[in-house]
């Protein structure tokens, strides 16, 4: 018997290559008038390529062999590079398409926000469309009644409810959507990428809304491109590498596994190569890293440990006076901090042909968890750009488990852009003498 809310067993799905055949949908006299022809054409295409055409010259699979199991009240990230067949495992667990071979069993009603302008009919009115959703989910018409102005109330689209969705903006349309599929409690919530289209503001309803649906014991699937949103939202993550699952198990190791395969950002960045070359006139930028105090360059950096930021470059003309900086930001793009050189050696002061590391340390206890994008960049003292490397290299945050950083014992997340280790102070009070109790005042 199932105890799982998700049971997924050897999945695979195949797609046939070529041209794509459209549906037809005409009489019986015109299928029956284009037999001949299209026996013709098949026995010309297998005396072409064989009689004994391979599954590899038809067919690609999008997923093989995928096993997992998915239990009720865990919020489940999907991670993956463009192509992986996160989409494709989504469709077969929203049963709009069949899988190939395998296996997969659900327990309860599951909504599905895969993209905008599915799941609506662009005819009815957003009215219309939260009672016809609610009846797919087989809901009866009190208990969606029941939960309409909350619907209402989260999509912020009052006055809108009588107009037909077709005329909504995107905007309008995902909000009444999530909200929709969010607040009809169904046991099952799978969004995709879908939620980058709505603003930052909107983004954090919804995340705080799946974190709601997790606490109530149903279950949430999401699929992001944003590493921060897995690892902020997300307790276990799941990563797919060419229709196959390829690591799974808590979101921070499976995100820094990920950004070690080389399809994030790399810790090292180096330009070895004259047709590589970067830099205008005066410069040329060999290299860039991010790594430990105490260590080469790393992929994931201890929460705890300073951390240094360094660029390696050659001056090709005389007399620079040169500004090099780093800029940090996280993966909801938002620019932490920027740092200029200021080493009082070279501050102002020409500087001869030659080869120069600039090194900026990050004292430990400062960033937050998470993926780190950074940028370095450098110019002349008169403003102009010698060189900009936008996301040039990149590192993943670990938090400490062990209590000593700014966690503490908390075992929640913790928010903030920054992750600073501050000094309390908590001093207990004598109760008689500087408390007031609650019958003070009848004394």
């Amino acid at each position: 018997m199932q105890s799982g809310a998700i049971s997924i067993e050897a999945v695979g799905k195949r797609y046939r290559l070529g041209r794509s055949r459209k549906a037809s949908y005409g009489t019986l006299r015109d299928v029956l008038a284009t037999a001949p022809l299209r026996l013709s054409q098949e026995m010309v295409r297998r005396f072409r390529c064989g009689s004994a055409t391979t599954d590899a010259e038809d067919f690609i699979w999008a997923l093989r062999d995928v096993s997992l199991d998915v239990r009720p009240g865990e919020i489940v990230g999907i991670i993956g590079p463009n192509g992986a067949g996160k989409s494709t495992l989504l469709k077969i667990l929203s049963r709009i398409v069949e899988p190939t071979t395998g296996r997969v069993r659900m327990a309860g009603r599951v909504a599905a926000l895969l993209e905008v302008g599915t799941g609506f009919h662009a005819e009815l009115t957003g009215r219309e469309n939260v009672y016809l959703s609610g009846a797919i989910l087989g809901m009866t018409r009190s208990e969606i009644r029941h939960k309409f102005d909350e619907i209402v109330a989260f999509a912020e689209v009052e006055k809108f409810l009588d107009t037909p969705v077709k005329y909504y903006s995107s905007g309008m349309y995902l909000r009444l959507a999530f909200a929709v599929a969010a607040h009809l409690e169904p046991e099952i919530l799978i969004v995709d990428e879908v939620l980058a289209v709505g603003d930052a503001r909107f983004q954090r309803r919804c995340f705080a809304k799946m974190e709601d649906v997790g606490h109530e014991g149903r279950t949430v699937l999401f699929v992001s491109h944003n590493m921060s949103d897995i690892a902020r939202l997300c307790e276990r993550a799941i990563r797919l590498e060419g229709g196959a699952v390829a690591s799974d198990g808590p979101s921070t190791q499976v995100v820094t596994a990920y950004l070690n395969t080389g399809l994030g950002v790399a810790p090292e960045r180096v330009w070895d190569d004259d047709g590589q070359r970067l830099g205008r006139e005066g410069t040329i930028l060999h290299a860039v890293r991010v790594r430990s105090i105490d260590s080469p360059t790393t992929e994931h950096l201890d929460i705890r440990r300073p951390a240094v930021l360094e660029m390696e470059y050659s001056t090709i003309v005389p007399d620079l006076v040169l500004i090099p900086y780093f800029q940090v930001r996280n993966a909801d793009g938002i620019w932490l901090f920027s740092t200029t050189d200021m080493d009082p050696d070279w501050r102002g002061r020409p500087r001869p042909v030659g080869r120069y590391i600039s090194q900026v340390v990050i004292p430990g206890n400062f960033l937050a968890e998470g993926p780190l994008l950074v940028t370095a960049g450098c110019e002349r003292a008169s403003g102009a750009k010698e060189f900009r490397v936008r996301d040039a290299v990149g590192a993943h945050v670990i938090d400490s488990a062990d209590g000593d950083s700014a966690r503490g014992d908390n075992p929640g997340r913790v928010t903030g852009v920054v992750r600073p280790l501050l000094t309390w102070a908590t001093r207990a009070m004598d109760a008689r003498s500087e408390v007031a109790t609650p019958n003070d005042h009848r004394r």
